[in-house]
Order: C-alpha cells, then sequence, then structure tokens
C-alpha cells in the first residue's frame, strides 16, 4: 500500500523503572498542542507505548497496517543525554534488558530472519546539522542503546520500508523542559519531512529517466 501522505505518527513511551515522568511522552504532548506549524499540511498522530517489547511490537504493526504513514517518529529517554540525539539506524541483536514486565525477547532479537542493522532514510547526520533549536543541541548516532526504544525502532524501519526515525531526549530539568523538547522535536521533524519529500521527489525523477 502506497503511504498516507498527509499522515505522520510521533510516539512517546511511558514511566519504567525509575522513570515515573517519561521525558519522551512529556515532550511528544507538546509537541500534540504546537502542531507541526502552518507550512506542513500533515495529519499528525501521537501515541504513547508502554516499555514493553511484546505490546510495542504490535502497537508498530497497527501503526504502519492501518495508518500507513508516510513517516513515523519514535521518541525514547536516554537517560545519560545531555543533548537530542538522532540514532540513523536500529539494530536486530542484543536486547538482553528486561522490559517493565519482566519479559526479554527470545534470543535477544527482534526478527529471527531480518538484516542485522536497518538504516532510516532520513540521513541523521544532514538533519542534525541543519537543525538549529536555542537552548539544547542536537547529534546523531549509530548505536540507539538495545531498549525498548531501539528494539521499537528496527520494527518499525522493518515494517515502513526505512521511513522511520527515533530521536532520544534528555531527562527533563529546570534548562531541558518539556515545553522546549517540544519545540526542538516540531522543528527537528519539520526537516525530516522535508528531506523525505526530497527523496522521494528525486525517486520519482530517477525512475521517470529510467522510463525515457
Amino acid at each position: 500500500m502506497e503511504p498516507q501522505a498527509s499522515c505522520t505518527v510521533v510516539t512517546g513511551f511511558g514511566p519504567f523503572r525509575q522513570h515515573l515522568v517519561n521525558s519522551s511522552w512529556e515532550a511528544v504532548k507538546e509537541l500534540s498542542k504546537l502542531g507541526l506549524g502552518s507550512d506542513v499540511e500533515v495529519d499528525l498522530r501521537t501515541l504513547q507505548l508502554p516499555v514493553d517489547y511484546r505490546e510495542v511490537k504490535q502497537a508498530v504493526i497497527r501503526i504502519w497496517e492501518d495508518l500507513q504513514p508516510q513517516l513515523t517518529v519514535h521518541v525514547g529517554l536516554d537517560a545519560a543525554a545531555k543533548t537530542i540525539v538522532l540514532e540513523q539506524c536500529g539494530k536486530k541483536r542484543g536486547y538482553r534488558d528486561a522490559d517493565i514486565r519482566g519479559f526479554r525477547p527470545e534470543h535477544g532479537a527482534c526478527l529471527p530472519d531480518g538484516p542485522e542493522v536497518i538504516a532510516s532514510c532520513v540521513n541523521m547526520a544532514a538533519v542534525s546539522r541543519r537543525v538549529a533549536v536555542e537552548g539544547v543541541a542536537v547529534a546523531f548516532s549509530r548505536d540507539a542503546g538495545r531498549y525498548v526504544c531501539d528494539y521499537t525502532y528496527y520494527l518499525s524501519l522493518h515494517h515502513g520500508n526505512g521511513c522511520a526515525a527515533l530521536i532520544h531526549v534528555p531527562p527533563l530539568s529546570p534548562w531541558l523542559p518539556a515545553s522546549l523538547l517540544g519545540k526542538a522535536l516540531q522543528v527537528i521533524i519539520q526537516e525530516m519531512l522535508e528531506e523525505e519529500l526530497l527523496r522521494r521527489a528525486s525517486e520519482r525523477m530517477r525512475v521517470t529517466v529510467r522510463r525515457c
């Protein structure tokens, strides 16, 4: 099925371990209030995911089958981060830490027959260079940490043919309130959507040239 060009899904995560308030979901709630800007003709859908391997697996399938978004952006908490981090790829193996229900994936893997690594079609390094958010730095990474957010990302990249992103945000603090994180998500996702539109246009052009 063709993705719905007007639909973008953004998810955050619920509480886990000592993080009774998860900054990822607080940031997504702020983004929901802001929207993606008047210049972006996109139906924004937001959703909270539990820190639960089995439940997120089903949720990711529902997102891609039912909503068919042009892009799904997962937002997770990195308790050690001081900056916002854009993750380039998801990994298949290494999921040994238990989720909130004490569950671990069999053999520590997402999909037994999947590739070892799936990269996003979004160039995270380029996006991190282009965006500017006052009060918070934006970096990129190729290692999303092998926990439920990385697991979710890998599955979403698989089901969405690479049209997914993972953004790690730091914990909330007086200098990084939810309002600032929400504004940062707005700016970053706007840039991701712009890049995705350019990528699709370039692909259509290449197809046209080959046909000629």
